[in-house]
């Protein structure tokens, strides 16, 4: 189970336009960390929050789309065989466990080895991010349906600083132009499956799958994500997604 290797608006669960044929979108989720850095002996990824386990909420949202053929789910090495009960309670036949590796790189890498072969577009999406939303996926889904990689993202509102070792401003950053990269990040197969190949040949390590496309002069847009999908590491993020886990998309 792992490896290298415009309509009057969007159906439902399809993304932008028209729905495809057959599902041609593979997701694979990372879930692959300790995730510890909250406190306890549960990992992160597995906590409940805003009504169910974190994970579980990602993999609800994309297997409730009808262009999502596969999701393939990265956990840690001693999870993949013996899986959370309630994960098993999701579509079976359109779910696959791989093992999680020592960066999140490596984690990518082995679920990107389970992506089936008539799979047109590949979602990359942090179980952290449990709440994105059907509408930024969607868009993700349509710009790289397109041909191009996609990632969800925020414009940057607050003043920037850069900041010394000792604490004193060195100066203002100008944050025109200036975004925050949320997941799910979107690609075509062959685009993300070049990019990862080349990083591991050259050493390259990253946690963000499009600054890989990137080096390699592949295209990138930027479509509107959504405040819900916050990333959540600390105690403070639970209560922040179990207050906007209720709030309009």
């Amino acid at each position: 189970m792992t490896g290298p290797g415009a309509t009057a608006g969007p159906a439902p669960g399809t993304g932008e336009g028209q729905a495809p044929a057959v599902p041609d979108v593979c997701a694979v989720i990372v879930a692959g960390g300790s995730g510890r850095r909250v406190g306890g002996g549960e990992l992160k990824q597995f906590r409940w929050v805003a009504g169910k386990p974190m994970l579980l909420h990602s993999v609800q949202r994309l297997q409730s789309r009808r262009d999502v053929g596969l999701v393939v789910v990265v956990l840690p090495r001693d999870y993949v065989a013996d899986p959370p009960p309630w994960l098993l309670q999701c579509d079976t036949d359109r779910l696959l466990l791989a093992h999680g590796g020592r960066e999140r790189a490596e984690s990518v890498w082995n679920g990107l080895g389970d992506v089936p072969d008539d799979a047109r577009v590949v979602l990359i999406h942090d179980a952290a991010r449990p709440l994105a939303t059907e509408a930024m996926i969607g868009r993700v889904i349509g710009a790289a349906r397109a041909g191009t990689g996609a990632i969800a993202a925020l414009p940057v509102t607050d003043t920037l600083k850069r900041v010394g070792a000792d604490g004193r401003v060195i100066e203002t950053v100008d944050r025109d132009g200036l975004w925050r990269a949320q997941t799910p990040q979107g690609f075509p197969r062959d685009m993300i499956l070049a990019a990862h190949r080349a990083a591991r040949r050259d050493g390259v390590s990253a946690t963000d799958d499009a600054a890989l496309c990137e080096r390699l002069g592949f295209p990138v847009v930027v479509v509107r994500g959504s405040e819900k999908a916050l990333k959540v590491t600390s105690e403070a993020d639970f209560a922040r997604a179990d207050a906007l886990a209720d709030t309009p998309e």
